[in-house]
């Protein structure tokens, strides 16, 4: 399965969200909406770009949500003739993506690497995408689909430079040399999700109690199987009520960098 169109994007949507949860006691975190949309559909609509169209996401809290976006997004983004006496409903024109979406139920309390194991039925022996259902970005898929496939190893991670939450100053003695408000920081790279996966990382998990930035991907790192496609274009994960208030600014002025289609 080397065709992009035929490979499968596993999406983890299972987590709560507790840091934003004036939102998330109604629905799970991947569900909070940028512009009038779920942050997935952000997310699905990236990866759709670049012609990558056949899903896979991981339910957990509140998967139900999830299921029901799913199942009405056609009528909810259409014109609709209903006829009362049959109840057939036509749909009229709106927009409606050539995506294949499963849903997989993988608990709720079931940790990443479990969630990940899970979908193994789903995804076969395959290469695949993996991402988490809570982070945009501008990466250029087919970039690091290339990097992934150049180097051989198991699995690629996409490493970013994540935003600076306060000024940074640098000093001679006491005296302030440099001030600048909220760079990127110049040091530091951090797992920026957007994976590409081998089959054989499924080996690597052990169950629904294993985190996957833990075991796994240290065991991947020692056994030299981890590569980072390093990113240096805009990544933002969405943690916290000001992270979801950045994106929407961005999003209402026009100016979305992970917004790529038209």
């Amino acid at each position: 399965m080397n065709d992009v169109s035929e490979m499968k994007v596993a999406i983890l949507a299972g987590g709560v969200g507790t840091r934003l949860a004036e939102e998330t006691t109604i629905k799970p975190k991947p569900m909070v909406e940028i512009g009038g949309y779920p942050i997935l559909w952000h997310i699905m609509m990236h990866y759709s770009h670049y012609g990558f169209n056949n899903f896979v996401i991981a339910l957990g809290y509140k998967g139900e949500v999830i299921k029901k976006y799913m199942v009405d997004y056609c009528s909810l983004n259409s014109n609709l003739t209903v006829k009362l006496s049959t109840g057939e409903v036509q749909m009229n024109g709106g927009y409606r993506p050539d995506w294949t979406v499963e849903l997989v139920d993988t608990g709720i309390p079931t940790l990443t690497g479990g969630r990940i194991k899970r979908l193994q039925p789903h995804i076969g022996n395959h290469t695949f995408m993996l991402t988490w259902g809570d982070g945009v970005s501008d990466v250029n898929l087919h970039d690091l689909l290339a990097f992934h496939r150049q180097h051989g190893r198991l699995a690629t991670m996409t490493a970013v430079r994540p935003p600076a939450r306060f000024g940074h100053l640098e000093f001679d003695g006491d005296k302030v040399v440099q001030f600048t408000e909220k760079p990127q920081t110049a040091e530091g790279w951090i797992n920026g999700a957007f994976f590409v996966l081998e089959p054989e990382v499924f080996d690597y998990i052990d169950g629904d109690d294993t985190q996957w930035e833990r075991e796994p991907m240290e065991r991947l790192a020692r056994d030299g199987q981890l590569m980072a496609y390093r990113h240096t274009s805009f990544w933002q994960c969405m943690d916290t009520l000001r992270d979801k208030r950045l994106l929407e600014d961005l999003w209402q002025t026009g100016q979305a960098p992970w917004k790529l289609w038209e």
